[in-house]
């Protein structure tokens, strides 16, 4: 299986972890084409190569024209639905995000609707995030796993006044993630890093059995008298590559037998929204005659509680059964073909003999067919050909 394993010896943020992809062999231009498309002023990444205490590394620099605007997460995740990013990329920027309102939401008692973002609300943090979420899917791996994070030590000034370090949001944002002791004076850790780290690591640890592959650097902005620096590890780990991946997550399901049809729609999508990691309904028979939706959704475990609301606060149900389970996934990377009518973009699977599918995707296949006037097979197929599958 291919991992990617984060060594934040001196933290976390997001240009660091941007940095890092992209000196992991991420294109630049790739992520910027993804940063172009939100529309924001003026924006563009630089990445210069830097000494850190000695230590080479990429310094990601976000540049853009002046603004004095704050924005709430619903202009954030409009801005994310009108780009070009891919479905997953897009995924991974809204997970990254909520854990943020929710983190934001937390420690000013409000909802993650009414979130004032303030320096996560920013050009720079958007890009950093988004920047991030693309260069994760173009990296194609099928796991994320992380050191202990130091959070540095003495105050930071932030919109809301001088905090202690770890500030609040991003203390909320390492709940359950385990800590690094440290002695250095100033933020290590950034809300941004934490909720990268939050939002897609699956395990913390120290660097695991694997064979690297390649090594990026991401360097802070502070010079300080260690190496500021974020080490990304990319590689296989001893599981068999061709062998199917095993892990933990967590089901709930319910029954609905009063509910409409357009409010186990509306539902879904905040389910999606909200992070699950899969979603579906069947028709059953429930008491007294009446039709019912079994809904079903599975989540990283520790994402339940907030799944949980979610269902709760958009159904009629008044309870959920729970499980544990464990589920087996194929390793798979992310690809993009190019067929007589553009680019598609697709996944990869490795099967338990060694051979691959491709699977196109539907909004990317959906495009092409609507630009050139032709049905979704001729497109999802000249995708497979391309790809050298039928």
């Amino acid at each position: 299986m291919r991992i990617a394993y984060l060594d934040c010896a001196s933290g976390i943020s997001g240009d660091m972890t941007l940095g890092a992809l992209i000196d992991a062999g991420v294109e630049l231009a790739a992520v910027q084409a993804g940063i172009d498309s939100l529309g924001l002023p003026a924006c563009r990444l630089r990445v210069d190569e830097v000494k850190k205490a000695g230590f080479r590394a990429t310094q990601l620099t976000v540049e853009h024209e002046p603004e004095h605007k704050h924005r709430h997460l619903h202009h954030i995740e409009a801005l994310i639905a009108g780009s070009t990013l891919t479905e997953r990329q897009r995924e991974l920027a809204r997970r990254i995000f909520r854990k943020l309102a929710e983190a934001e939401a937390k420690v000013h008692g409000t909802t993650i609707e009414k979130v004032h973002f303030h320096e996560v609300g920013a050009v720079d943090s958007i890009a950093d995030v988004v920047g991030s979420a693309i260069a994760w899917d173009l990296l194609g791996v099928q796991r994320i796993e992380c050191s202990p994070i130091p959070t540095g030590s003495g105050f930071v000034q932030i919109a809301h006044g001088r905090c202690s370090i770890p500030a609040p949001a991003t203390a909320e944002l390492l709940t359950g993630v385990p800590l690094a002791s440290f002695e250095c004076e100033g933020e290590l850790t950034t809300p941004t890093g934490a909720a990268i780290v939050g939002a897609l690591a699956e395990r913390f640890g120290p660097l695991p059995a694997m064979t690297i592959e390649r090594i990026g650097y991401g360097a802070g902005q502070k010079d300080l008298k260690h190496p500021n620096i974020l080490r990304l590890v990319v590689g296989e780990t001893a599981e068999p590559a061709t062998g199917a991946h095993s892990d933990t997550v967590t089901l709930l399901e319910t029954n609905l037998d009063d509910a409409t049809g357009e409010s186990i729609g509306y539902c879904v999508d905040r389910l999606w929204q909200a992070g699950a990691l899969d979603v579906s309904m069947a028709a059953i028979s429930m008491k007294k005659n009446r039709p019912g939706v079994l809904l079903a959704v599975q989540c990283r475990p520790q994402d339940a509680d907030r799944i949980a609301a979610v269902i709760f606060r958009e159904t009629t149900t008044l309870g959920l059964r729970r499980s544990v389970i464990q589920r087996m996934t194929l390793p798979r990377r992310s690809v993009t073909v190019q067929t007589p009518h553009g680019p598609v973009a697709g996944v990869v699977a490795t099967l338990p003999d060694g051979s691959e599918r491709f699977s196109p995707e539907y909004d990317a296949c959906a495009q092409l067919a609507a630009a050139n006037n032709v049905p979704l097979e001729t497109i999802q197929s000249l995708a497979r050909q391309a790809h050298g599958t039928k």
